[in-house]
């Protein structure tokens, strides 16, 4: 099994001097610590591959959980949904989870993509997880929906 790992950044300013440079609001820093601690307690001590787009606020984000990621301009505001799995190699072979911090409108882009075969505008709330699975059964490839979660239901 491998898991993907999609989380929205969480509430930003508005106020910046450029989108890229827009940090979390002290609500999106709460939003990102909720979140940081689900995500850690089901983790179970394993240590994903992260990664995030070159946006503060989504570095801002994976930062609840981690220092330890890598930034990807290729992950920035408006790129192909089909960017991020091929950014994070998913899906690859071979166990482990995989995190990216990003943006909407892609993340709801590639959720869609994932669920059902093509590319669709699903809304995905600020700082929440869309938690995806990749497994293998009987020859056949498939991936599910594990979780979707977001700060205000924790």
């Amino acid at each position: 099994m491998m898991d993907l790992i999609l989380w929205r950044h969480a509430e930003a300013e508005y106020d910046a001097p450029s989108d890229l440079k827009r940090r979390l609001t002290s609500r999106g820093h709460k939003q990102a610590e909720k979140m940081a601690q689900w995500l850690s307690a089901r983790l179970d001590g394993k240590k994903p591959r992260l990664f995030a787009s070159g946006a503060l606020r989504a570095q801002e984000t994976l930062a609840a959980l981690s220092h330890d990621f890598v930034v990807d301009p290729r992950l920035n505001p408006g790129t192909r949904p089909e960017r991020y799995l091929e950014v994070c190699g998913w899906p690859g072979d071979g166990e482990g989870s995989v995190i990216i911090a990003g943006h909407q409108p892609e993340i709801g882009r590639l959720a869609g993509l994932l669920l059902s075969g093509r590319e669709q505008d699903w809304s995905v709330k600020k700082g929440a997880i869309w938690w995806f699975q990749r497994r293998e059964r009987a020859g056949y490839v498939e991936c599910n929906l594990r979780v979707m979660m977001t700060p205000d239901m924790l």
